[in-house]
This record gives structure tokens, sequence and C-alpha cells, in this order.
């Protein structure tokens, strides 16, 4: 029998010898590659993490003694050792375990994590109030090289620093984050990476010199007195010691003793510790190992060959990122600006056409936001491209630095809406609801392809802070659309008018975005009832096509609107303030998501759980039109 399957809680890996443990890694990381090759989801990451997992369970009592997981993408290893490799196969699934800490899931799991960045704070509060409480346990932050880019980071070091608390954090250094780190933290990480060969260096030659005869110990003494000063030639002054850290490091982190024996050498010092450890992401699955940042998140793929089990076909993303070098080559002063995503947000074929003219700041949105604005008042037209869910970490930058400036800077918002498996964490829910309360702001949401070049084209000339946002993966294959009205600001779309006047009930649709899709879906099965629908496209969020939407809703009997976001403060909200602000008489019903955080689980899944996929909002019409009509 397989020594994980008899692992049910860390304690059960401390009762292992150190070989048997080395077994366990090669059985966890066989096991995380057949799982991810089935369910898809963050492998290159969890690879490199097997035996610092490992370790860190064996030296340190959990769950008394707390591991915060930066980001928490690298957490099934610490999953499979605390109980659930037996669950494994349901993971990302809907009411499946979640590919990220949940603190509902598991008391190992000790506190929710999916955005970048926020390890050390929560690890430092988690500290002060045992501290506070006269409690005894040990805190340890893990946190990736890639994360120590985001501000957020740097801020917690800085007050950690001084704070003189027991605290522990596991630098993992892979030098990735989604892709290849950037900046001065990256550059210095390497730098601090000749320790090890210094350190190795050192010892070597002290062992040497001391044997010679006579001389040798002289020579040594001689070589301490300018022992600094050639240190300094190698070694640069260490940033984590300034911050007020004890620094320990580099280590392997893929040699379990080697690991156990600094970190217990951690827990017997005092105030905050640092732990240097280099992994390599994607370790013992070549694929990943020669592309880690393909495999940082994947679908599911081939074992053997790793290829993708789906088929590639153009996505929102991809769509963009052409846009962008077709609009760049006629313009020299349009740039691209991402926060560590140049691949995931399309814009890596960009970054070999106009190298000079793309700008990856790290996992650092807010920087990237106001740096986009210092552009635009210079005269550049910047285009920044950001996750949905990411964009929340940066939204005084958007107010303060862009809007109240009222600079044109291109905010695209990728993976608006549902996303899907990564869960609650990256679901791109509020981005029209926060986004809309902003002055000065143009929102748009393209409804297919085209649309998106066409708005794109159209945002980098308008002169003002403009947001587009559309979703993760590509066009419906259900509706193609043949005709596309010139974008004009605050004009919506009449996709199509009431087919007929025969019939005693009809409706008005209104959709944004991926959602017009959706709205032409359930026009059809409304029209097979018998029922009249006219279907606008709203296209702008703000400015709103007041017009045209109160002419629609006056002429018919029901107005229903369709979004990808919250209910509440996105299309919904805005088209009930048309119908109050003008005394209109109509039944309004919007479809959008519910006050809550949506779980992992498939598109799907979870459009039909939420009711928002096409068969249930045009049951939910019909149902209150004939219930309408029974009462009457």
């Amino acid at each position: 029998m397989a020594i994980i399957e008899n692992i049910q809680t860390p304690e059960d890996v401390r009762k292992l010898t150190e070989d048997e443990k080395k077994i366990l890694g090669e059985e966890i990381r066989n096991s995380i590659i057949e799982t991810v090759s089935q369910t898809g989801g963050h492998l290159a990451s969890n690879l490199g993490v097997v035996e610092l997992t490992i370790a860190l369970h064996s030296i340190f009592n959990t769950p008394e003694d707390k591991i915060i997981w930066d980001v928490g993408h690298q957490t099934y290893v610490h999953k499979m050792i605390t109980g659930r490799y037996n669950k494994m196969e349901t993971l990302r699934k809907l009411n499946g375990i979640a590919g990220f800490p949940k603190t509902t899931e598991s008391q190992y799991d000790t506190f929710n994590t999916g955005h970048s960045s926020t390890s050390i704070s929560a690890a430092l509060g988690m500290a002060r109030a045992r501290d506070l409480k006269k409690e005894n346990y040990y805190v340890v932050a893990v946190i990736g090289d890639g994360a120590l880019t985001g501000g957020m980071a740097l801020e917690a070091l800085n007050d950690a620093g001084s704070s003189h608390t027991n605290l522990i954090v596991i630098l993992n250094d892979n030098e990735m984050s989604i892709g290849k780190n950037v900046g001065g933290i990256s550059h210095f990480l390497t730098r601090v990476r000749t320790r090890k060969l210094y350190n190795k260096s050192n010892r070597y030659i002290k062992r040497t010199v001391s044997k010679i005869p006579k001389i040798g110990n002289g020579i040594i003494r001689f070589v301490r007195r300018v022992k600094y000063s050639i240190k300094q030639l190698i070694i640069p002054n260490m940033l984590f010691e300034d911050f007020g850290f004890k620094y320990l490091g580099p280590v392997d982190g893929h040699n379990i003793e080697d690991i156990e024996e600094i970190l217990k050498k951690a827990k017997d010092l005092e105030g905050p510790i640092l732990i240097h450890v280099l992994t390599k992401k994607g370790k013992g699955y070549e694929p990943a190992e020669l592309n880690p940042d393909k495999y940082h998140s994947t679908s599911a793929f081939e074992i053997e060959t790793g290829k993708s089990k789906k088929p590639k076909k153009d996505d929102y993303s991809k769509i963009f990122g052409k846009k962008m070098i077709e609009l760049a080559k006629k313009d020299e002063k349009i740039v691209a600006i991402t926060a560590a995503m140049a691949d995931g947000t399309g814009l890596g074929e960009f970054a070999k056409e106009f190298p000079k003219r793309i700008f990856d700041v790290g996992i650092a949105e807010q920087h990237s936001l106001t740096m986009a604005a210092g552009m635009a008042i210079s005269g550049l037209k910047p285009v920044v491209s950001i996750y949905s869910s990411f964009y929340q970490r940066g939204y005084d930058q958007v107010i303060h630095d862009i809007c109240m400036q009222n600079l044109p800077v291109v905010m695209c918002v990728d993976r608006a809406g549902i996303v899907g498996n990564d869960g609650e964490t990256h679901q791109g829910m509020f981005d029209m609801a926060f986004f809309n309360v902003v002055p000065n702001i143009t929102i748009m949401a393209p409804k297919d392809f085209k649309e998106l070049e066409d708005m794109l084209e159209f945002a980098i000339y308008l002169n003002k802070p403009v947001v587009i946002r559309y979703p993760r993966g590509g066009e419906s294959n259900n509706v193609s659309f043949t005709i596309h009205k010139k974008v004009e600001l605050g004009n919506a779309e009449i996709i199509q008018s009431v087919i007929s006047t025969e019939n005693q009930k009809s409706v008005c649709i209104i959709g944004i975005g991926k959602m017009v899709t959706r709205a032409m879906e359930v026009a059809k099965i409304l029209n097979d009832n018998n029922i009249d629908t006219q279907v606008i496209n709203a296209r702008f969020l703000k400015p709103l096509d007041e017009n045209t939407i109160k002419e629609a809703i006056e002429n018919t009997d029901y107005c229903i609107t369709i979004e990808d976001g919250c209910e509440f403060g996105g299309l919904g909200t805005v088209v009930k303030d048309i119908i109050i602000n003008n005394s209109l008489e109509t039944n309004v019903e919007t479809f959008g998501y519910p006050d809550e955080y949506i779980k992992h689980g498939s598109v799907e899944e979870l459009e039909k759980l939420y009711g928002m996929n096409t068969e249930s909002i045009a049951k939910n019409i019909l149902e209150k039109i004939r219930k309408e009509e029974i009462c009457k």
C-alpha cells in the first residue's frame, strides 16, 4: 500500500522516517500530476512545494501552529496530508474541495487566501493576537518571491520587522509568479541566491587552508579581518535583515532534511525570522519544469505529452491582444501595462512585437494604474489589462489618480463575471457595481469579439477614462451576430425589434456583454411561446442609453435585464432608476448574481445553480407572465 493512503493527519507524517518522507513526496507529486491532468488546476506551483510542505507539517504542530499560504494555489500538497487525499478527485468541482485554502473546509486551513501578497499581514495579525491572549504557538507565512512585488507584502515586512514579534516567514523562491518575475525585488533575490555559493566556498576554503602547517591558522585570522569586505563583493546588503528579520538560507527546497534542519533552528530563535527556500516550479514533471508559466494554471491535459485535452480556439484575451498589436502599429503613443500577466491577458505577442512599449510591473495593480495615469498625463495612450477580481486591489488609484483627473486611461477588465473553478476569490462579480459609482468613467462591455475590437479602438481615442469588461473564454456557439452598429458614446444597439403585434404580451430584454447572447436565446424561447420580444444590447453601462431603453419599456409589458455580475449596482439597478425617475409603468425583473460570494464549479454549473442559464431565465419569465394572467 502506498504511504500516502495511510496519511490522515500531519501526525502520521511526523511518524515517518526521512526515507519514507522522500517516498511520500514522490507519491504526492505523481498524484498531483494525475489529479490535475483530469480536473485542471494549478500544477507547477504545487509540484514545486512538495518537500517544503512535508517538512513544514513535520516540524510544526499543525493545526495548533498556524501556516498561512500566500495566494493559496499551492496548497494541494497541504490538503493531501491534512485528510483530503481521498477527495482530490473533486478538486475545484461544484461541491468538491476548493483549489485554495478555505477555513470552512478544514481546521488546517487557517486563513482564506486567493489574492497575492496577503500572508505576512495575516500572519502578523495572528501572532499579535496570540501574544495579547498569552497563547503559545508558532505562526508561519509561506510567500512566493513573485508576491513580494506586491506593495502589501513590503508593508507587512516593514511592520513585522520592527515589531519584535515571534513570526516565521518562508520565502518560497522559484523565480516565478504566474509569469517570469520582474523588477528590483527579483534582481535582488537573484543576487541573494549567490549566498549559498559563498557559504559553500567559505567552508571549503577554511577547511583547506587550516591544514597548511604553521601558517594556516594565521591566514584564516587575516581572512576574518577582511571577511566583510570580501563578502560585500559577493553578497549585497541584506534587505530582510535591514527590515529587522533574522535571515536564514538559502536552503534547497527539495531536500526535506535540509529544510527540517533550518525550520528547527528558526523555532529556537526570537523575533521575526525569514527563511529563504529555493524551489523549482513544476519539479518532477518535465513539461511543467520547461514551461512553468504554461502550467501555472492549466486545463485537463495528457500526462504523456502535456498537451491540453481542450482544443485551442480564440478567446477574448487573444482577440484583445491581436487588436492591440494592430492599433499600436498605427499609433506609437499606445502602450500596454500588465501586472504579472502578460500571457494571461493576451499581451504575450504584443510584448514580442513592441518590447519597449509594454510594462509588466509585477503583482502591483495599484502601481500599474497610477503609472498609467502618469503616462496619460504625459501624452501617451496607456491600456491596462487586469483581471476583474484584481482590479479590486487598485480601486483607490482608479478613483483618485485616473478618474478624478479625467485622464485617458483604458482599463481592460479581463475575466469579468463568472470564471468558474477558481471560485469566490476569482469570480469577477463586482466590477460593474464598483466602477459604476465613479465619476468621469465610461463603462462598456462587448457582446462578441468584433464588438470588443470596435470598443477598444473607440476607447483609446475617446480621451477619457474607460472601462471595457469581457469574460473568460470565447464566444457562444449558439448565437452569431452578423450586424455591428458603429460604437458611439452612450448608444445602445437594438438587436431584435418586436416581431409581431398579434400576441397579447411583449417583453423587452436588455443584456450587456456576454449576456446579450443569453438575451437572444431567452427571446427565442419566449417567441416560441407566443410572446413578443425586443432585445437590446446596452453596450454602455455608463453612460446608459436612457432614451432607447425608456422607449422600449414604454412599448412593452415587461422589462428584463440580464448581466454577468452582482445583481445590485449594475445594469438592473440603473434600468430600475430609469423606470422610477420617469414614472414608467412596467413589470421589471432583473437577472444577476445574489448578494453573496459565488463558490467554485464550472461556469455552466454555476449559471444553472443561480438561475442564470437560458432555460432558467426563460422559465422564470414565463411563470411570472402566466401567474399574472391567472391573477387577472
